[in-house]
């Protein structure tokens, strides 16, 4: 896996949730390897334990997303453990049930919208204070492509990723001034544990929606991620950038 450079983010603190696996994992692990403080938060909690216990200078914390106080929790340990907060990735999701609209399970749409968008709000509500009180920083939410298209039998996931794109650029233009950049990334399917349990035939006609031929995978979507958040992108705010192989190109 590569790295983000030496010191890129040194004196920084940052959070990301779903990083117990997959593209929250690989962004904590680029995070720290620039230098940061990390707060690696996962409803798995034994996953995020892991994932701390191997990096300098994390902590793990094990939540539901879906609940605002527990939101609220995650950012004041964040600033008992470090002293402050300059960067969080709104990472954690859930795909949900399979169903057409009308079919939808109310508890199903719930929970997909507790997890994929309420999650992002509440961040988003903790976090700026937090980061305003640090003299500013970075987030990225994580969309997908279904920000950007639909995807039959999931609703409430497309409805989910689509808001937060809208949510993103809302909060990018408010604290715009104040110092704090937000934006949010659009990963096509990525070679992530999520997709370990499809069969061999599925897996082959994901990676045949994709131009470039294959999956995406994790270290990339951290890649683009980590960028956002660092001082090279200091021009960069209210933006969804994709990671797709050109999947939404067609």
């Amino acid at each position: 896996m590569s790295q983000a450079q030496a010191g890129t983010f040194n004196g920084k603190v940052a959070l990301v949730t779903g990083a117990a696996s997959g593209i929250g994992e690989a962004v904590v692990r680029r995070l720290s390897a620039g230098g940061a403080k990390v707060v690696v938060a996962d409803f798995n909690g034994e996953g995020a334990s892991k994932v701390a216990a191997s990096l300098k200078d994390a902590l793990a914390v094990q939540l539901d997303v879906g609940e605002a106080g527990a939101v609220d929790a995650l950012v004041k340990k964040t600033i008992d453990a470090f002293g402050g907060l300059h960067l969080a990735v709104n990472n954690a999701g859930i795909g949900g049930e399979s169903a057409p609209v009308a079919d939808y399970t109310l508890d199903g749409w719930h929970r997909v919208i507790d997890v994929n968008l309420h999650s992002v709000f509440y961040g988003l509500k903790y976090e700026i204070p937090a980061m305003l009180a640090s003299g500013g920083g970075g987030i990225v939410n994580m969309a997908s492509i279904l920000g950007s298209v639909g995807w039959r039998g999931s609703a409430a996931y497309v409805a989910a990723k689509h808001a937060i794109v809208g949510l993103t650029k809302t909060a990018a233009l408010e604290y715009a001034d104040r110092g704090i950049r937000i934006n949010s990334v659009g990963p096509g399917f990525i070679d992530t544990p999520l997709l370990s349990s499809m069969d061999e035939q599925a897996h082959a006609y994901l990676k045949s929606l994709h131009p470039i031929g294959r999956l995406g995978t994790a270290d990339e979507v951290a890649a683009l991620t980590c960028f956002l958040l660092s001082g090279e992108a200091g021009n960069i705010t209210g933006s969804y950038h994709l990671v797709d192989g050109g999947f939404t190109a067609q």
